[in-house]
């Protein structure tokens, strides 16, 4: 159950904020400019690429990296593919997982490694492997690691990841927007220098500044009735979030918002992209999840049973394609069913500045809900 009250209490949040992930919300603007300036001071901006790589190669534990890879691919378009290579092994332990190059991978690659780690053994050998097949590394991790050293002897380049004090206390969950903007920040200054995306300098302090100013709309001390991550996170207490993507970028935003929900506030949701969604959820909106299927009992008993679960779609959007909307048809489809819908739409601007704030947004909602469920 969700503790409405909780969300209007900024002191009941900090005390439950037991993981840092509220200052990790908070802090995505700045966190974003630390690991500018690392990149900068990593050499980065002095580098003189031969031309594009064939396809870029990344690697490294949990969500942070797979929302990296996601969200790379997109913004680079098909020039040069981005391929996560999937890690194996028995545990989801720094010792335990296993990364392999591809066969095809060579001198003519890009590995780029991404982990808030930087202790698994494993990633250390695959820089090593990919030194002997030629492939040019690139990692992003903590400062005075295994890993740092193996980079170093592969001739790759190292940029330390931008931390906080509050990062050492205890392990980061791979979806706290911190871990991601560290990570993902030295990896947009590379792809723009090699030429795969636009992200100059200016562009990252935009995207700083759009992280800073929806950290003030939807911070702790803003009450929920005008901060739409908090009222997100409330119309979602009791519902199976159906989260529906329109526009290029909000595809790995609503992708991200998903996986969030599920590892910080432990809650399931399905995602997928207009106008596809429409057909791939429709049944799924007449059977028994949609809320007309199972009207209130006046029987039950509403202490001792829990609501019945119903979905509600979340529509994202960012600007479509041509002009042209589904939107208006998902609407249509989710009411026909009485089903609610909660819309976010970004503000005007760049494509990164854009993605930046339907992820900020959607960060925050499912901090909101993990703080104020118990999680």
């Amino acid at each position: 159950m969700l503790d409405e009250s909780l969300l209007d209490s900024p002191a009941g949040l900090a005390d439950a904020d037991r993981r840092g992930l509220l200052r990790g919300a908070a802090e995505a603007g700045a966190r974003v400019r630390t690991a500018a300036r690392h990149s900068t001071e990593a050499g980065i901006p002095d580098l003189k690429p031969d031309g594009r790589p064939r396809s870029v190669l990344i690697a490294g534990p949990g969500a942070a990296p797979t929302h990296a890879s996601d969200l790379l691919g997109t913004l680079a378009g098909p020039g040069s593919p981005v391929i996560r290579l999937a890690p194996t092994g028995v545990a989801p332990a720094a010792g335990a997982l296993r990364w392999e190059l591809p066969g095809w991978a060579g001198s003519v690659d890009l590995l780029l490694i991404a982990t808030p780690d930087g202790t698994e053994p494993s990633l250390s050998l695959l820089a090593e492997q990919a030194y002997r097949r030629g492939c040019t590394v690139v990692a992003v991790a903590p400062a005075r690691t295994p890993l740092a050293e193996a980079v170093a002897g592969a001739h790759g380049l190292f940029v330390p990841m931008a931390t906080a004090p509050y990062d050492e206390g205890e392990p980061l969950a791979a979806s706290s927007p911190g871990v991601l903007w560290a990570l993902l920040t030295p990896l947009l200054a590379l792809l723009d220098r090699i030429g795969l995306l636009t992200a100059p300098p200016d562009a990252l302090e935009k995207v700083a500044d759009r992280l800073d100013q929806v950290a003030e709309r939807c911070g702790p001390a803003i009450a929920t009735y005008s901060n739409p991550a908090k009222t997100l996170a409330a119309e979602l207490a009791d519902a199976l979030p159906v989260i529906w993507t329109e526009g290029t970028s909000a595809g790995p935003a609503g992708r991200r918002f998903a996986a969030a929900l599920a590892e910080l506030a432990g809650r399931p949701a399905l995602v997928a992209e207009l106008p596809e969604a429409l057909a791939a959820h429709s049944a799924l909106l007449a059977g028994p999840l949609a809320a007309s299927a199972d009207p209130d009992d006046f029987f039950r008993d509403r202490v001792e049973e829990p609501p019945a679960l119903h979905a509600r779609v979340v529509l994202l959007r960012d600007r479509p394609i041509g002009g042209l909307t589904a939107a208006p048809a998902a609407r249509d489809l989710a009411l026909s069913h009485d089903t609610p819908i909660s819309e976010l739409e970004p503000e005007e601007g760049a494509e990164l500045e854009t993605l930046a704030e339907l992820i900020a947004v959607t960060d925050f909602a499912a901090v909101y809900l993990a703080l104020a469920s118990g999680a």
